[in-house]
């Protein structure tokens, strides 16, 4: 198991090789255990390294402020973008889940973000567990970790692309970086939390009150799930429960709020 000093020291060796120490590096920061490690990991490597955090209307205030105090203890340069009015147009009035639109404006605002600031390289802190076999960025040849792809016309770095989930794990825990945690279901087991906009029913058509919905629903549900030590969160608009480790009296405190929700729509 690599330690925090393998990695740093890792990325270091990695980056005089390819060139990356006299490059600027905008990292895709979204305040998660994931990216945070990745900006960590860069700053420490001494690498030229800014955070780029986008947010909306939906997004979670709490992990927003986490993830700018983080930065301010780095001490590393960090911009926020508003991409409401581009989510809206990429996802309301399209079938569900809005995930997908969301990264196709992310990716191309972080693009043009970076080309029109003078950043060469644009970072993200993918890790092995979330490589995808045919995806774009994983059709580099070479080293994984950096790829230039004609269709985005700017080089990805991908300091993490080769640790799995549990080693970006330990090493984050060595680092003391301990992300706000909304206590979201999530998608998987693991800590993969991020948007309630990511619970609004598969297939259902996406409007701006759908969207709504979905954050003040999860966002209620949420702090029953933070005060308990659970995971919850609630599909829209079909109100389905999903939860981690849920006793029937929790249960019984989010259907109360859920039915609260219920009356409101008639």
């Amino acid at each position: 198991m690599r330690t925090l000093n393998d990695a740093i020291e890792e990325i270091r060796s990695f980056s005089e090789k390819a060139g990356l120490h006299d490059k600027r590096i905008l990292l895709m920061f979204s305040g998660g255990k994931d990216s945070s490690l990745a900006l960590y990991l860069l700053k420490e490597a001494s690498l030229k390294v800014s955070a780029l955090t986008f947010f909306h209307r939906w997004s979670w205030r709490e992990t927003l402020n986490w993830a700018m105090k983080f930065t301010k203890k780095l001490g590393v340069e960090h911009f926020l973008v508003d991409i409401t009015d581009g989510l809206l147009r990429e996802a309301a009035g399209r079938k569900g889940p809005v995930c997908i639109n969301c990264k196709k404006v992310m990716l191309w605002n972080a693009k043009w973000f970076a080309l029109n600031n003078g950043f060469d390289v644009l970072a993200k802190g993918d890790n092995a567990n979330d490589k995808i076999i045919g995806a774009l960025l994983d059709q580099c040849e070479g080293d994984i970790r950096l790829c230039g792809l004609p269709k985005i016309g700017v080089l990805f770095f991908r300091p993490l692309i080769k640790y799995t989930a549990e080693e970006v794990e330990a090493l984050a825990d060595e680092a003391g970086i301990r992300p706000y945690r909304m206590y979201e279901h999530a998608r998987r087991r693991q800590w993969r939390e991020g948007c309630p906009l990511q619970y609004i029913d598969r297939e259902e058509t996406v409007t701006p009150g759908l969207m709504e919905l979905a954050y003040r629903v999860n966002y209620e549900v949420s702090r029953i799930a933070r005060r308990r030590k659970v995971r919850v969160s609630v599909r829209v608009p079909s109100f389905e429960v999903m939860c981690w480790d849920c006793d029937e009296e929790t249960l019984r405190e989010v259907e109360s709020v859920i039915g609260r929700f219920k009356e409101d729509k008639r």
